[in-house]
């Protein structure tokens, strides 16, 4: 009796497997498999192969919720315009006389790199098709083929060197993965001679993920010839650092060695001065918290998502604190509000701690233009040199540590104790920068008031060909209530 129950069992499962073998579906074709050629730039067709992250990337062009960030505000649409210069009012008077001084705004996601620069007031694009230098994934190639017909060429004609089709695309696929197999690499020559002063050779798979992102999110100078023009490509001024350390003291030394690196003149001081740009991967790699944890930029900026039945890393770079803390809720076990706010009370901290050092060493500017005034009336002016010397020293010493910490991204986050020591080594040569100089206006009997007026209006309202006009609130800055806050402690 079993074994006919047994046989039973088995007649029907074949049975079953037979209709069901019968009415499945054919087998779907294989996925054919795309060669990408190695000088293919244009991401559509790397999209072919890789559908689910060129999606992903393509989000990089949608509008940013506002309310998610306080201090790097997003794009709820793209004709709203954040000015960083009316958020924190003394960055008017420090960049006065350089295109930073005339349009500073919050950029878009990195589809629209180059298109935000091609949009910006002329004055930011002067140096020419070394402006292009993250912007467009053709900078490499254009600059092996050409060289300084590109690098020095006006900046309509550099970007007109760019196929057609390109003319507005931004950092793409080509700029940090090798064709097939997706490998990471880099696609910036500046990020290379960076490498080879470090010393760095062979970095691994971790390191490449830094590098990836590093390649544009670093600090550089566009070295320049006697008369300021443009004199060769891009470089970093990491002269006596190495990898984990490149300290904001070496990146100063090197700006401040020659006149190779002083790019632009500061109008209110008359001094030829260096900038510093978005240095992320200087800040977060000097020993901080997320970096000595062994963590990336795309733990936080490109976590892992579900596509379909795929599992991608995010292409749709942007800040954990816009989407909803996922990135950070990976390895973090409390709530995304309690992340959030831990977030911002770090950003809040290095915000106010900028804007002290940005007031005071804007108080040492005018009183540096003060006492150049006071020398050209035709009376006699006696100072001691090597005092003015130490006093200009102090002042430049905390301007490129206060551009450090503002033009890095992260409003400190990325590395809040650094941020804290660089910051409030600025307040500490600002203050001494303007006791020497009240010093030496004292000794001349010129009568400085305790407060000295920073003219904010007129540094905001006349930036040169845009001419913006503010409002009073504006003109007074203060957004965050963060100088009422200094106002208050003094």
């Amino acid at each position: 009796m079993l074994r006919n129950v047994m046989f039973i069992i088995i007649i029907m499962l074949f049975s079953t497997t037979v209709i069901i073998l019968n009415c499945s579906p054919d087998k779907p074709e294989p996925v054919k498999s795309i060669v990408i050629g190695e000088k293919e730039f244009d991401p559509e067709v790397w999209g072919k192969a890789f559908t689910a992250n060129y999606e992903s990337w393509l989000k990089t062009k949608e509008p940013r919720k506002s309310g998610l960030s306080k201090y790097r505000k997003g794009w709820d649409d793209d004709k709203v315009v954040y000015d960083r210069l009316s958020e924190f009012p003394f960055s008017a008077i420090l960049y006065n006389g350089w295109g930073f001084g005339v349009e500073y705004n919050e950029p878009r996601g990195h589809f629209f790199a180059l298109t935000d620069i091609i949009e910006i007031d002329p004055s930011r694009t002067g140096p020419g098709g070394v402006c292009l230098a993250c912007k467009t994934p053709y900078h490499k190639t254009l600059v092996q083929e050409k060289g300084d017909k590109y690098l020095k060429a006006e900046f309509e004609d550099a970007l007109a060197m760019i196929p057609e089709k390109s003319g507005k695309l931004g950092p793409a696929c080509i700029d940090c993965h090798k064709p097939n197999g997706m490998e990471l690499v880099t696609n910036k020559l500046h990020i290379e001679k960076g490498l080879k002063m470090l010393g760095k050779k062979d970095p691994d798979l971790n390191e490449k993920r830094l590098l990836a992102c590093a390649q544009c999110h670093m600090t550089y100078y566009v070295p320049r010839d006697e008369k300021m023009k443009t004199a060769a490509g891009v470089r970093p001024p990491w002269t006596g650092s190495e990898w984990g350390n490149i300290s904001i003291e070496n990146i100063i030394k090197d700006l401040l060695s020659d006149y190779q690196r002083q790019e632009w003149k500061q109008k209110v001081t008359g001094f030829k001065m260096p900038f510093i740009r978005h240095p992320e991967f200087e800040f977060f790699t000097k020993s901080s918290t997320h970096y000595n944890a062994g963590a990336g930029c795309a733990d936080c900026h490109m976590p892992y998502i579900r596509s379909g039945s795929q599992k991608i890393s995010d292409h749709n770079v942007m800040s954990p604190l816009k989407a909803e803390m996922k990135a950070c809720l990976q390895c973090h076990a409390e709530s995304s509000e309690w992340l959030k706010k831990q977030v911002i009370t770090i950003q809040d901290r290095s915000a106010s701690l900028v804007n002290r050092a940005g007031y005071a060493t804007a108080v040492a500017a005018k009183l540096i233009e003060t006492v150049h005034k006071e020398k050209t009336k035709g009376v006699k002016f006696d100072f001691d040199q090597s005092l003015y010397e130490k006093a200009v020293g102090f002042y430049k010493q905390a301007f490129l540590r206060i551009i450090f910490i503002s033009a890095e991204n992260s409003m400190g986050f990325h590395n809040p104790s650094e941020a804290g020591r660089v910051l409030g080594d600025a307040v500490a040569f600002a203050s001494k920068s303007e006791a020497l100089l009240r010093q030496i206006l004292a000794q001349n009997k010129v009568n400085v008031p305790e407060k000295i007026n920073l003219e904010l209006g007129k540094y905001l309202n006349n930036r040169g060909q845009k001419k913006l006009k503010f409002k009073k609130d504006q003109v007074l800055g203060d957004p965050y209530g963060l100088q009422k806050e200094f106002n208050d402690a003094i």
